[in-house]
């Protein structure tokens, strides 16, 4: 039983590393209706700019607040000077400009700061707490309070704030929303620059977990993604328990079901997605979308 327990405490902690990244694909997708696949480069880039400010002697925390402001300039830049330019045509051009960008921001980032592991500082103590036979770390423990206020915020901000529902507004029909009086391109703007800073907190919170390099997140972008489409691209709250729910069944499949092992344990998520979009192709806490034609 308690070797259950371990591995559902650790599934939650990895899962909160994949929920980071997803919480800010779904607000990038809320305000721009576009899905992001840059958004892992950007948090890299912004964990590079905090390690490079902590080397310079800055607090960690000032390191971090500073990266934060840095990613929701350079989310609201890529939105003005680079997105603007395809979010009115094909969405198919757009996703894959995105693309295109997390593979020059990779580059810029290994070409700055090399390709060479690098050491980030943890935010949280490093110690462990023990309860009834199961250990967890500080750090879990600190990840995972952080994606839940994130988590909460995210959803008032769009369900109780004048500024979540015009982002809303600008993502469901940009024209409509102009012809309202809304600032369509600031909004944009700030979307971008919104996601980008939840993609800087993602980035100081993985990045002590494992090692910093330009494609740190790779891996968890694949899983966010996965997250996304089981929660619903509508919903932070289901972004986060599909997030949790991968890193739980993953961490159960390997030990528990031998046919898939450690070696296999990828493909779990993928099989949900599959089960999911089968019964509910909106994902499990997202909302049918209905076209008048």
């Amino acid at each position: 039983m308690e070797k259950f327990v371990q591995l559902v405490v650790d599934g939650l902690s990895t899962g909160s590393v994949y929920a980071a990244l997803a919480l800010a694909i779904v607000l990038v997708h809320s305000a721009t209706g576009l899905i992001n696949f840059a958004q892992g480069g950007m948090a890299v880039l912004a964990a590079y700019f905090a390690w490079w400010l902590t080397n310079q002697g800055l607090p960690l925390i000032v390191a971090i607040l500073l990266s934060i402001v840095f990613s929701f300039v350079l989310g609201a830049a890529v939105e003005r000077w680079l997105m603007r330019r395809f979010e009115r045509g094909d969405p198919d051009t757009a996703i894959v400009v995105t693309v295109g960008l997390l593979t020059l921001i990779t580059g810029i980032a290994g070409w700055l700061w090399s390709y060479n592991n690098q050491q980030f500082e943890s935010l949280f103590p490093l110690d462990t707490v023990s309860f009834l036979g199961v250990s967890v770390s500080v750090r879990s423990i600190g990840t995972t309070l952080v994606i839940v206020a994130a988590m909460i915020l995210l959803q008032l901000l769009f369900v109780r704030t004048k500024l979540g529902l015009a982002l809303r507004a600008v993502a469901i029909n940009p024209q409509s929303a102009a012809f309202s009086g809304l600032p369509v391109g600031r909004l944009l703007m700030v979307g971008w620059g919104l996601a980008a800073v939840l993609g800087a907190v993602a980035g100081a919170l993985v990045a002590p977990r494992l090692t910093l390099t330009p494609g740190m997140l790779d891996n968890a972008l694949v899983y966010a993604l996965a997250a996304v489409i089981l929660g619903g691209l509508t919903s932070p709250f289901g972004v986060v328990i599909a997030a949790w729910l991968i890193g739980v069944l993953e961490n159960l499949a390997a030990v528990y079901v031998p046919f898939i092992g450690f070696d296999l344990k990828v493909a779990v998520p993928f099989i949900l997605i599959f089960v999911v979009l089968l019964v509910r192709p909106q994902g499990l806490f997202g909302r049918k979308t209905v076209v008048r034609v």
